[in-house]
């Protein structure tokens, strides 16, 4: 007489594929955090039920393809002009949840302007902008977010003060913008952090839904190609070079809703 063993109970499903992403394999080099951003943009769109509304405008720079992989409406604006192009959008479809996907190289360098303005007219829309330090998808140039001594294809010796200026700022500078409701800079370093990410990122969703005005989440990003490292050494630099020099935090966020250590 055999003995049959007890049925395997079943399992129930706790993490499962964002239904705002697509399955479509990502140009994004091993270790790179852009695809970390891109599931934390779309588990949100998902928990708010705004698949079907949201429209997306990618920039220029390693997010290029971002329409790609992303299951929502999506518009490709020129190198920089992504605020401007999601301004359009937005003021002809104001019932959508409108954002941009940037890295540093597309904002905070070519398209200033258009970020700048974009917050100073308090235009309704969310950007996402990824800061890896440097130039990625063209060759591991300096950007305006390039550490001092940080070597680059175009800093072989490190960025140098006198010669390169400083580091700029982006979300310091626009946190300083009459239009600006909410703007905030997190990382993508660890699980912690990744959590307040994607907080930072529902919450800049609901400031547009809630009309207050222009809402920026910066993430701090690895580029592990570039920066000549393993993925794992990466992370480590972000957490150990890259948030001291830009630091974490609130910098600006509607009065009626600090999340201050969120």
């Amino acid at each position: 007489m055999s003995v049959l063993a007890p049925p395997e109970p079943a399992l129930t499903p706790v993490y499962s594929y964002p239904d705002a992403l697509t399955h479509v394999p990502t140009h994004y080099c091993p270790g790179c955090t852009h695809g970390i951003a891109h599931r934390l943009i779309a588990e949100v769109i998902d928990e708010m039920a705004a698949k079907e509304r949201t429209i997306g405008v990618a920039s220029v720079g390693c997010s290029v393809f971002a329409y790609r992989y992303f299951g929502v409406d999506f518009a490709q604006a020129a190198h920089g002009r992504a605020p401007a192009m999601a301004t359009g959008v937005k003021r002809v479809r104001p019932e959508a949840l409108v954002f941009t996907y940037q890295g540093d190289g597309d904002l905070a360098s070519i398209g200033a302007a258009e970020i700048l303005h974009a917050a100073v007219r308090g235009e309704q829309i969310t950007v996402f902008f990824v800061n890896n330090a440097i130039y990625g998808m063209t060759g591991g140039q300096m950007a305006p977010t390039t550490l001092l001594g940080q070597t680059t294809t175009s800093s072989p010796a490190g960025r140098d003060r006198a010669t390169m200026g400083t580091v700029l700022r982006m979300s310091e500078l626009l946190a300083q913008v009459d239009g600006a409701a909410y703007v905030v800079r997190r990382s993508l370093h660890d699980v912690v952090q990744i959590k307040r990410a994607k907080k930072a990122i529902r919450r800049a969703f609901e400031v547009q839904e809630q009309g207050l005005g222009f809402a920026m989440v910066e993430l701090l990003s690895s580029c592990p190609t570039n920066w000549g490292m393993t993925p794992e050494a990466a992370l480590g630099y972000i957490r150990d070079e890259m948030v001291p020099a830009f630091p974490l935090g609130d910098f600006k966020v509607p009065e009626t809703r600090a999340e201050a250590g969120a």
